[in-house]
């Protein structure tokens, strides 16, 4: 019975390490998750913060040649409004003395379609 008692005794002492073991396991298996997220996050913002740099670095060079686009459009712009002005001042009396004389100088004439009855 002394035989048995220890038995049983080595076998809940057997058992008890075995459970201790696998809880260190599962502790074991949770830090390496716990690690493996972590990094994973790290390199996740690395690469967040790599790719935010590089659009910053091409919005800045598309920004500026956007800026020199609309200086250059704008400039163009002025200069075609003083052509068109100047070409304003310049015909401006002759185109009045052209209407001036169409409507001064009105001949009566009767259509060709017009028929007399």
């Amino acid at each position: 019975m002394a035989n048995q008692t220890q038995g049983i005794q080595q076998l809940l002492a057997a058992e008890k390490r075995a459970a201790d073991k696998v809880a260190e396991a599962k502790k074991r298996k949770v830090r390496r998750l716990k690690q493996a997220r972590e990094q994973a996050n790290e390199e996740i913002e690395k690469y967040k913060q790599e790719r935010e740099k590089q659009f910053r670095e091409f919005e800045a060079k598309h920004l500026e040649s956007r800026e020199d686009v609309a200086a250059k459009i704008e400039a163009a712009t002025r200069q075609k409004i003083e052509e068109l002005t100047e070409a304003v001042n310049a015909n401006k009396e002759l185109v009045i003395q052209k209407i001036l004389e169409l409507v001064y100088d009105i001949k009566p004439e009767l259509h060709r379609n017009y028929r007399l009855k």
